[in-house]
């Protein structure tokens, strides 16, 4: 194997070069076409940048709602809204009738019927209210068997000021009527600013303060 390749190597050098010629030129070179205006090529570039673009636009209203809605809560939360007296008749109707109700009862007595009014007092009114009327009616019951005196109110009108779920604030008027036995009556006036609460399902006077 070793002499056959010399053998080859050796003819390959004794082999006479072979004159070709002069050497032609290559064929020229043609000029390539135009370009043509194809636009804007669709490569990875313009793409990214429509992705940035989406994603700004898309960050720009996912704020604009959140501005909308931290706006749209605080007018919901303001006092005008929150206010039901403004909003509900129908609780806005019940809490006056209630308490009107209330207080027709506990600031009405005869001589004889003295302890009706102060049981109506024990489940009509509460906290600080039931605790002054408590500690006034000792006085109220005596004066009403000394002088045989009759007081008879009816509240005229009420209006709620404030409600919530739980509470109103109102402020009511009433006509009270004195009678003594063998004298004329005499009729009065007054005006009562009011607080309840809703405690077990029933509208409940806790605060009463003389305007």
């Amino acid at each position: 194997m070793k002499q056959s390749t010399a053998t080859t190597e050796a003819l390959a050098d004794s082999a006479p070069e072979t004159d070709h010629g002069p050497e032609t030129d290559s064929a020229p070179e043609t000029d390539p076409s135009p370009e043509t205006d194809h636009g804007p090529a669709d490569g990875p570039e313009p793409r990214r940048w429509t992705r940035v673009l989406a994603a700004v636009l898309a960050f720009v209203l996912l704020g604009a709602g959140g501005a909308l809605f931290v706006q749209g809560q605080r007018l919901r939360d303001t006092p005008a809204t929150s206010n039901l007296a403004l909003t509900d008749s129908e609780a806005t109707t019940r809490v006056a009738g209630d308490v009107s109700s209330a207080l027709g009862k506990v600031f009405s007595y005869s001589p004889g019927a003295t302890a009706a009014t102060k049981e109506s007092a024990k489940q009509l009114l509460a906290g600080e209210a039931l605790q002054q009327y408590a500690a006034l009616f000792g006085q109220v019951e005596k004066q009403a068997a000394d002088q045989k005196l009759t007081l008879t109110t009816q509240a005229v009108r009420a209006g709620v000021t404030r409600l919530s779920g739980s509470s109103a604030h109102l402020l009511v008027f009433l006509d009270q009527v004195y009678e003594r036995e063998g004298k004329a009556a005499t009729t009065a006036a007054a005006q009562l600013s009011v607080t309840a609460e809703l405690r077990g399902g029933h509208w409940r006077i806790v605060d009463i303060t003389s305007r």
